[in-house]
C-alpha cells in the first residue's frame, strides 16, 4: 500500500494559451544543473523525471521534456544529498544541491531563465511531517491497495504492511533485494537506511602475485552490496506488527520478505601460534609466566547444540568453511578430540596443542586446526565445559 509525497522547492510558471507546444508543437525542455547528489522533478504535482550524480562526479545536469498546460503550472525540484562534507580545507564552502542555472527551452519567447525567479524552499518531505512511520499516524492518510501499487511502482513512495512475528528465537532480517533505496520502520522503530546497489567489477580472475592493488581478487560482482537488514525481536509483538517503507527509487514492495537466520553449522580455523591478547600483555610487560596456547571456539545459536563434527584436522588442512580438506599433515586423533570436547554442548573450546591431539603430526611445520561442526535443536540440557 502506498501514498505519494508532496513537493519541495516549488515555483509557479504561467503558460500562455497561444504557445506552439499546446497546439501540436514540441514540448519545452527543462534544464537543471546540480552539484549533487540527486534531483527529482515534479510538474504540477506529478513526477516528471530524475537525475543522479556519481561517486566520481557528483555534479550533473537534468534535461527533460515538460508537459505544461495553459495557465499557471508548478515546477517543484526535490534535491537529495547523500551526506555532506565534514573534512578538508574550507569544506564549509563546498556546495551541494541545486545551484543553477535552471532554464526552460523551447517556448515561443525562446529561453526562459528561472534561476533568479522567486523560489520557495521547504526542508524535508510531507510524509515525514505527517509522521507516517508511526502506528499512531498511519491512519491519517488514505492508502492504495497493494494490487494497485504493484502495477505501477514509483519513486518517492510510502509503503506499509502488517505481519505476525515468526515463532522461535532465531535472528530475523528483512530481505530487501527487490527494492532500491530508502528507509525502514517497524512499529515506529527505525531499522535504518537501505540501498541495494549492485557491485560492479571483474571477479573472473584472482591472482595476488605482484604489487598490491585494491582491484585485485574482487568478489560479489553483480550482487547487492547489502541485502538483509536485521530486525530485533524485542521490537516485535506476537501479532499485527507494522512495517513502513519509504522507497526513493521505485522498487517492488511485494518482493520484501522477513527471513530467519538458522545456523546449521559453525566453523573455526586457528593457527597454533595465533596471537592472543593475554600473550601480548605477558610479552609487553615481561611477566614471568608461560604464554597461553590459542583455542578454537565453537558456538551454536540459543536452543541448538553440537550434534556432530563434520570435519576436523590438526595439521595442514586446506579449503574454507564448508569445503575443508585434509592436507599432507593430519593428526589422526583430530575427530576424536573434537567429538569428546564438543558433542552435546551449545559451545565448547579446545586448546590447540600437540598433547591434545596425541602427538606432533609433523614436527617443525606450522600447524593449524580447522573444524566444522553441525548444530541441531537441543533435546536435553547439556553441561557447558569451557576447559580445553
Amino acid at each position: 500500500m502506498k501514498v505519494c509525497l508532496g513537493d519541495v522547492l516549488p515555483l509557479s510558471v504561467d503558460i500562455d494559451s497561444t504557445e506552439s507546444f499546446l497546439h501540436g508543437g514540441e514540448l519545452p525542455t527543462l534544464i537543471v544543473l546540480s552539484s549533487g547528489h540527486a534531483v527529482h522533478i515534479f510538474i504540477n504535482g506529478r513526477l516528471s523525471g530524475s537525475a543522479f550524480g556519481s561517486r566520481e562526479n557528483r555534479r550533473f545536469t537534468y534535461t527533460g521534456k515538460v508537459d505544461f498546460h495553459a495557465g499557471r503550472n508548478t515546477i517543484a525540484l526535490l534535491s537529495v544529498a547523500v551526506g555532506l562534507p565534514n573534512v578538508g580545507g574550507h569544506y564549509e564552502t563546498w556546495n551541494t544541491g541545486i545551484l543553477g542555472p535552471v532554464a526552460l527551452h523551447g517556448l515561443d519567447q525562446g529561453k526562459l531563465d528561472l534561476s533568479w525567479a522567486k523560489w520557495t524552499y521547504k526542508v524535508g518531505l510531507k510524509g515525514e511531517a505527517m509522521n507516517l512511520r508511526s502506528p499512531n499516524s498511519i491512519s491519517s492518510v488514505e492508502w492504495m491497495k497493494g494490487s494497485l501499487a504493484a502495477q505501477a511502482p514509483q519513486p518517492l513512495t510510502w509503503h506499509k504492511s502488517n505481519f505476525d512475528a515468526p515463532e522461535g528465537d532465531e535472528p530475523l532480517a528483512l530481505d530487501m533485494q527487490g527494492m532500491g533505496k530508502g528507509q525502514i520502520w517497524i512499529n515506529g522503530h527505525s531499522i535504518g537506511r537501505y540501498w541495494t546497489a549492485y557491485a560492479t567489477g571483474n571477479c573472473e580472475k584472482c591472482n595476488y602475485a605482484g604489487s598490491f592493488r585494491p582491484l585485485k581478487c574482487q568478489q560479489g560482482c553483480g550482487q547487492p552490496t547489502q541485502r538483509w537488514y536485521h530486525v530485533p525481536r524485542a521490537w516485535l509483538k506476537p501479532k499485527d506488527n507494522l512495517l513502513v517503507v519509504f522507497e526513493e527509487l521505485g522498487g517492488n514492495p511485494t518482493s520484501i520478505s522477513l527471513v530467519k537466520r538458522s545456523v546449521t553449522s559453525v566453523c573455526a580455523d586457528v593457527s597454533e601460534y595465533h596471537p592472543t591478547l593475554k600473550n601480548w600483555h605477558i610479552e609487553s610487560y615481561e611477566k614471568s609466566e608461560d604464554l597461553h596456547r590459542p583455542k578454537v571456539h565453537l558456538k551454536c545459536s540459543v536452543g541448538y547444540s553440537i550434534t556432530s563434527i563434520k570435519f576436523a584436522s590438526f595439521g595442514t588442512p586446506l579449503g574454507t568453511c564448508g569445503s575443508y580438506q585434509q592436507g599432507t599433515c593430519h593428526a589422526p586423533m583430530s575427530y576424536d578430540t573434537l567429538e569428546k570436547r564438543c558433542i552435546g554442548k551449545q559451545r565448547c573450546a579446545v586448546t590447540i596443542s600437540n598433547t591434545n591431539f596425541g602427538k606432533d603430526p609433523c614436527p617443525n611445520v606450522l600447524k593449524r586446526l580447522s573444524v566444522e561442526a553441525v548444530c541441531a535443536p537441543t533435546t536435553t540440557a547439556a553441561e557447558t565445559n569451557w576447559k580445553g
